[in-house]
């Protein structure tokens, strides 16, 4: 039984996969489930969301605005969430959070890339299932 389980967001369709599977895996025993929405925004990013909202505290606030919806659904399944929010490579920051939190579990969603793309980008999903400790369900 996965108690305390991290789930990788970046808001995308994807995303939203994972907190659906994540749910459904989590539903005979939700009242005994917390589940972290962890968004890494890298260092582009960061920078266009703080000339965007004018200063990073506003720009923090809207990435958490971003993600209440979701928050919003797992809470009315009647599990508890919370939203991490981290800054860096998203595949680095993810996985030292994780590794340094103890979590039962971690989900991510799966971009579907050929495997060109993946070799030459990478891919989160499989440095996440590579080098965090837990076990990870990548979602497709």
């Amino acid at each position: 039984m996965f108690n305390k389980i991290l789930l990788a967001t970046d808001g995308s369709d994807h995303s939203s996969r994972a907190i659906e599977q994540t749910l459904k895996m989590v539903e005979p025993y939700k009242d005994q489930v917390t589940i972290d929405l962890i968004y890494a925004v890298d260092g582009e990013s960061s920078k266009e969301d703080v000339l965007k909202y004018g200063d990073s505290h506003t720009a923090t606030m809207k990435r958490k605005e971003k993600f209440l919806g979701s928050v919003q659904e797992i809470e009315e399944k009647g599990v508890k969430a919370e939203v991490i929010i981290l800054h860096g490579n998203p595949a680095e920051v993810i996985t030292e959070y994780a590794n340094e939190h103890e979590y039962d579990c971690v989900v991510i969603g799966s971009r579907g890339r050929n495997k060109l793309q993946t070799l030459i980008l990478g891919s989160v999903s499989h440095k996440l299932v590579k080098y965090i400790q837990s076990p990870v369900i990548v979602v497709k």
